[in-house]
C-alpha cells in the first residue's frame, strides 16, 4: 500500500473507530423523556472528546420520521414512550468521513422492524465486493428485508462518500434498481443504510417541514456586518460538510445573531435541508455502516 493511500485508509479508519464507539454510547442514552438537544449535544461532544469532528448534526429521527431532524437550539422534545428512535451520526478526520446509525426500540412491537435492517444491512456486507453493482447490492437488501416480513423505503439510498463530501455522487440503493448500473471499485468509501417499515406503509419519503440542518451553497452579497462575520464563520468551519443552525447560533448568541443567520437564509447562500418523514406516516427503522470496498469483499470502517 502507498503511503498516500495508507493514510487515507487510516483517516477513515480513524473515524470509523470514533463513530463505532459514540454510536455504543449513543444506544445507552436513548430513554423516555430524555430531551432530544441532550442527546444531540452529548453525541457531537463524544465525537469532539475522541479527536474527531461532526461530519454533520445528529440525526434523532423518531416514529415515521426517517431522517434530517436535528435539535434546534432551545429544543423542548423529548424521547416519546414507546417509540422507535434512530440516531444517525457522522466522524470527520480532516474530511475523511464515517456515517453509521442505529435504531433503539422502547416499543417491543418494532424489535423486528429493527432487526430486518439490520439483516438487510448484514447481507450486503456479505456481498459487496470490487466489480458489483449497486443495483445487486439493492436487491440483495430488499430481498432480505421482505424476508422478514417488511418493505424497504424505496427512495432512501446509501452513498458513496470521498474527501468533504458526505454524498459524493454514486447510490446505492435498498431496492433493486435497473437505474443504479455502476460496479463498485476498489477503494471506494460508501455508506450502506437500509430503511424499513411496516408492509402495509406506502414504502417511500416525503418531504416534512423544514429542518435545522444546513449546508452551505454558495456565495452571494448580504448586507450586515454580522452576517458577514458569519458566512466566513461557517465556510471555514464546516466547508462543504452539513451543519447545525444551533451550532452558528451558539457562535452568535444574540438577536443580531438570528437575524444575521435568517438573512443569509433569504439570501441562499445556505440550503437548509427538509425533514424525511414515511408517507403514510409509518413507523420507520434505520442501520447504517460506513464501508471500504475491496477486491473480494469489504472492511467495515464502523463496527468496534
Amino acid at each position: 500500500m502507498s503511503p498516500s493511500l495508507s493514510s487515507f485508509v487510516e483517516a477513515y479508519r480513524e473515524a470509523g473507530r470514533i463513530a463505532a464507539e459514540v454510536r455504543e454510547r449513543a444506544k445507552r442514552l436513548v430513554r423516555a423523556n430524555k430531551r432530544l438537544i441532550e442527546i444531540c449535544d452529548r453525541v457531537e461532544g463524544w465525537i469532539m472528546e475522541l479527536g474527531g469532528a461532526p461530519a454533520f448534526p445528529c440525526n434523532l429521527s423518531i416514529n415515521e420520521v426517517a431522517a434530517h431532524y436535528t435539535s434546534p437550539l432551545g429544543d423542548r422534545s423529548v424521547v416519546p414512550d414507546r417509540s422507535i428512535v434512530k440516531v444517525d451520526l457522522g466522524v470527520h478526520i480532516d474530511g475523511y468521513i464515517a456515517d453509521t446509525a442505529v435504531t433503539v426500540c422502547l416499543n417491543p412491537e418494532y424489535e423486528d422492524l429493527k432487526r430486518a435492517a439490520e439483516e438487510g444491512l448484514q447481507a450486503a456486507i456479505e456481498v459487496l465486493r470490487a466489480g458489483i453493482r449497486a443495483s445487486e447490492v439493492g436487491a440483495v437488501i430488499e430481498r432480505k428485508i421482505r424476508e422478514w416480513g417488511f418493505k424497504p423505503i424505496r427512495n432512501l439510498t446509501g452513498h458513496r462518500i470521498s474527501k468533504y463530501n458526505l454524498h459524493a455522487g454514486e447510490v446505492i440503493p435498498n431496492v433493486h434498481s435497473r437505474l443504479c448500473r455502476q460496479r463498485l471499485a476498489v477503494g471506494d468509501i460508501y455508506a450502506v443504510e437500509p430503511f424499513t417499515t411496516l408492509p402495509t406503509a406506502a414504502g417511500e419519503v416525503v418531504n416534512g417541514a423544514w429542518g435545522h440542518i444546513c449546508l452551505f451553497q454558495r456565495k452571494r452579497p448580504v448586507k450586515g456586518r454580522t452576517a458577514k462575520e458569519m458566512l466566513s464563520f461557517i465556510r471555514s468551519s464546516y466547508k462543504t460538510l452539513p451543519f447545525a443552525e444551533r451550532w452558528v447560533l451558539r457562535r452568535f448568541p444574540s438577536e443580531v445573531g438570528k437575524e444575521a443567520f435568517q438573512e443569509l437564509l433569504r439570501s441562499k447562500c445556505l440550503h437548509t435541508y427538509p425533514i424525511l418523514v414515511e408517507r403514510s406516516r409509518a413507523p420507520v427503522a434505520q442501520a447504517e455502516h460506513t464501508v471500504l470496498i475491496r477486491e473480494n469483499g469489504c472492511q467495515v470502517l464502523t463496527e468496534l
